[in-house]
């Protein structure tokens, strides 16, 4: 069992890709479906 994030990165330095690149999809994400849900105000 790893202690922490970094323990399983250091065993696995392939995934810290992986991560940075969710990370960075999840990041761009959220502002776009927030995006889409804002409604205008009526008159």
């Amino acid at each position: 069992m790893h202690e922490s994030v970094a323990d399983y990165v250091a065993e696995h330095p392939k995934m810290a890709g992986v991560l940075f690149t969710a990370l960075l999809l999840l990041t761009q994400a959220a502002p776009a479906a927030a995006n889409a849900v804002a409604t205008t105000p009526g008159p």
